[in-house]
């Protein structure tokens, strides 16, 4: 077991009730399959208690197999579209409800100028129906474009009112975090969702995404992107894991009553 699994796993657990309270949510996937893996058994939770959830897709996720003559960019785009609808659907989530950015599959801009037309995207969608809670990738999540997604959120956020719950939430930090990547003391805190009640729903919206699984349609590419084993076992558990930035002092809880 690695330190980041060790870690991961050690959080306090907050049963599945506990998802409700975040109210309305907005999430920030990077490429279709992040919001079923790393969230797929909160946004379930969230529908399931009543609470709107929409979705901003970055990029256009179509890098998983670039030497595929088969489904050429243009055609991985839309198969990619068409699992990540299909996905929501396994979670409740109106696929209706999504913002594409439908910027370049590992090359997602963290800094500089080419951050402004999509930060601004982001900002506006969350400012025409403001939510209580964004989700978000882990900061140091150990891919490029969750970490610039990280970062288009902070500068789409900059003088953003009303002030959001930002969720951090973990997909290749389970894999491939080294120890500069893990949470540093005082940094955050974290958290465990018990998710028991809805694995089977996102389970079901893991294997929509036929494409980044063994034997998928694009069969085409031996050196394509397909998710391993091990990496899925992580999101075979019963729970999911977030961070966040603690409330300003140790007595407050910002967001509602505190799991004991």
């Amino acid at each position: 077991m690695t330190d980041a699994t060790a870690l991961f796993r050690s959080l306090p657990l907050y049963p599945a009730a506990y998802a409700a309270g975040l109210g309305s949510t907005v999430i920030i996937v990077p490429h279709p399959d992040d919001e079923a893996l790393g969230c797929g058994g909160l946004l379930a939770l969230l529908r399931q208690a009543g609470q709107d959830v929409r979705v901003v897709l970055v990029s256009d996720g179509t890098m998983s197999h670039p030497n595929s003559r088969k489904f050429p960019p243009a055609a991985r785009q839309a198969l990619r579209k068409t699992e990540l609808e299909a996905s929501l659907r396994c979670l409740g989530v109106n696929p209706a409800q999504v913002l594409y950015l439908n910027l370049p599959d590992g090359a997602v801009p963290g800094a500089g100028p080419a951050t402004e037309a999509p930060a601004q995207a982001i900002r506006q969608f969350l400012a025409a129906q403001p939510p209580q809670t964004v989700l978000v990738p882990w900061r140091r999540d150990p891919h490029p474009d969750h970490r610039a997604a990280y970062a288009l959120l902070q500068l789409a956020l900059a003088g953003f009112t009303p002030l959001l719950r930002v969720i951090e939430y973990l997909v290749w930090a389970w894999e491939r975090a080294a120890p500069e990547d893990l949470p540093r003391p005082g940094e955050v805190t974290g958290w465990r969702l018990d998710i028991q009640s809805v694995l089977a729903q996102k389970q079901a919206a893991i294997a929509a995404h036929a494409s980044q699984l063994p034997g998928g349609p694009i069969n085409d590419d031996p050196t394509g992107f397909t998710l391993a084993d091990t990496m899925l076992a992580h999101f075979a558990q019963p729970f999911e894991t977030y961070l966040e930035v603690p409330p300003p002092t140790e007595n407050a809880f910002p967001y509602g009553s505190k799991p004991a």
